[in-house]
C-alpha cells in the first residue's frame, strides 16, 4: 500500500501544476486543482478511491473553516453598513429563487411533490470555496467582492433553514396522513445556526483578547491556528455548522475594536496548500460516470438553479438599490456548488429511507444528482466567477 503523505504529496504538487496548466488557457487555478483530483480519482487513475477519500475528511474541516474564517474577515461593519440592506435582500431572493424554480421545474417534470421540495432545498446552497479562491488569486476588491462574501456567507444559513421545511412538507408528502412536527423539525437548523454563532463569537472574542499583545509572529500563528482547530472541533462535536461559526469567529474578530488583519494574514500564509488538497480531493470524489445518469432531472436542475439564482440576485440587487455591477454580475459567482449540497443530500437518503421505497429512491436519486451536477457546477462555477470580477473592473484592486 503506497504511504499516504506520499499521496498528499503529489496531490499538492500535481494540483499545484495542474493549477498552472488550467491558468495558462485562461481558466482560474481552482479548475485545474479540480480537475487534477478527477484525473487522480476513480473516474480515471484510480490514485484515491472513496474510502482514501474518506479517511482524509480532516482536510476537507480544515480548508471549509478557514474558508468560513476568512470570509467572516471580509464582514466588518464598515463594509456591511456601505452593503447595507442588498445583502439580505439579494441573499434571500437568490436563495428563494432558486428553490421556487428549482421546485416547480421539478414538479412539472417528475409529478412528485415530494422529490420537486428537496431538489429545490438542495438548489439554495452555494459553495463559498472556490467562489472565494477565485477571489483570492485575482486580488479582487470592490462591491461585487464585498457582496459576494456577504451572500456567500449567509448563503449557507438560508439553505440549512430552508432544506428543514422542505424536508418537513415532504415528509408530509410521502406519508399522507403522518403528521411531522414543524417544531421538532426547525429545531434542528436553528439550533445548528445559531449555536454555531454564538459558539464563533465567544472563540472569537477570546482569540482577539489573547492575540492584543502578542507581536510575534509564529505565536500568532499557533494561537489562531488552534483557536480555528478548536471552533471546528467543537462545531462538529455539537453538529452545528462549521463553516458559520468560523466565519462569526472571523466576523467577531475583525469587527473588535482593538485587533488588526495581522491574524488573517498569518493564516493566509499557510492556507494555500490545505486549499489546493481540499480541491483535489473535491475532484477525486467526482465521478464522470454518474454524468450520463442524472439525465432530464439533472439537466432541469443545472438550468433552473442557474437561472433561479441569476434571476435572484438580478431582483435583490434592483429592489435593494445595490450598484449596477452588482445587478448586472453577481449571478456570475453564484453557481458553484459542493460541500453543503452534498452534505444535505446524504442527509437526506439517511433521514428518508424510513419512508419505504419511495423515500429510499428518493435518498438514491438526490445524492447520484447532486454528486454529478456539482462536477458541472465546479468546473463552470469559476470560470464564471473570473468573468464576473474582470467585467466589474476589480481585479488587481485588493492590497
Amino acid at each position: 500500500m503506497i504511504d499516504i503523505l506520499l499521496l498528499l504529496g503529489l496531490a499538492i504538487l500535481l494540483g499545484l501544476g495542474g493549477g498552472k496548466s488550467g491558468k495558462k488557457l485562461g481558466s482560474p487555478l481552482v479548475v485545474g486543482y479540480i480537475l487534477m483530483g478527477v484525473i487522480l480519482g476513480t473516474s480515471v487513475l484510480g490514485v484515491f478511491q472513496p474510502d482514501l477519500v474518506d479517511k482524509l475528511n480532516i482536510i476537507n474541516y480544515l480548508a471549509l473553516a478557514l474558508i468560513g474564517f476568512d470570509i467572516g474577515g471580509e464582514l466588518s461593519l464598515d463594509v456591511l453598513k456601505k452593503l447595507g440592506k442588498s445583502v439580505g435582500c439579494i441573499t434571500l431572493l437568490e436563495s428563494f429563487g432558486a428553490f421556487a424554480l428549482v421546485t416547480l421545474a421539478v414538479l412539472l417534470l417528475t409529478r412528485k411533490l415530494y422529490i420537486a421540495l428537496i431538489f429545490g432545498a438542495l438548489a439554495c446552497a452555494t459553495a463559498p470555496a472556490a467562489t472565494v479562491d477565485v477571489l483570492r488569486e485575482y486580488k479582487t476588491a470592490g462591491p461585487l467582492t464585498s457582496t459576494v462574501f456577504a451572500v456567500v456567507a449567509l448563503d449557507d444559513a438560508i439553505a440549512i433553514i430552508i432544506y428543514g421545511f422542505a424536508s418537513a412538507f415532504a415528509k408530509m408528502s410521502i406519508s399522507g396522513h403522518e403528521q411531522i412536527s414543524f417544531i421538532t423539525v426547525m429545531s434542528v437548523p436553528l439550533m445548528e445556526i445559531g449555536g454555531a454563532i454564538v459558539l464563533g463569537i465567544l472563540i472569537g472574542m477570546m482569540l482577539g483578547y489573547v492575540t492584543r499583545q502578542t507581536h510575534d509572529r509564529n505565536e500568532l500563528l499557533i494561537l489562531s491556528l488552534g483557536s480555528i482547530l478548536i471552533c471546528t472541533g467543537l462545531a462538529n462535536m455539537f453538529h452545528f455548522s462549521l463553516i458559520l461559526a468560523n466565519m462569526a469567529m472571523g466576523m467577531t474578530l475583525i469587527n473588535l475594536p482593538f485587533t488588526d488583519k495581522r491574524t488573517f494574514d498569518v493564516m493566509s500564509s499557510i492556507s494555500p496548500p490545505i486549499y489546493i488538497l481540499f480541491f483535489v480531493l473535491i475532484g477525486a470524489r467526482l465521478r464522470i460516470d454518474l454524468l450520463p445518469i442524472m439525465g432530464a432531472l439533472g439537466l432541469t436542475y443545472i438550468i433552473f438553479r442557474t437561472s433561479g439564482k441569476s434571476i435572484g440576485s438580478f431582483l435583490g440587487a434592483r429592489v435593494s438599490g445595490a450598484e449596477d455591477v452588482v445587478a448586472k454580475y453577481l449571478g456570475f459567482c453564484l453557481f458553484s456548488q459542493a460541500g453543503v449540497a452534498i452534505g444535505l443530500a446524504v442527509q437526506a437518503w439517511h433521514e428518508f429511507q424510513a419512508y419505504g421505497v419511495e423515500g429510499y429512491q428518493l435518498g438514491l436519486l438526490a445524492i447520484n444528482v447532486i454528486v454529478a451536477t456539482t462536477l458541472v457546477f465546479q468546473v463552470i462555477g469559476p470560470i464564471l466567477t473570473k468573468f464576473a470580477v474582470v467585467k466589474a473592473g476589480e481585479v488587481g484592486r485588493h492590497a
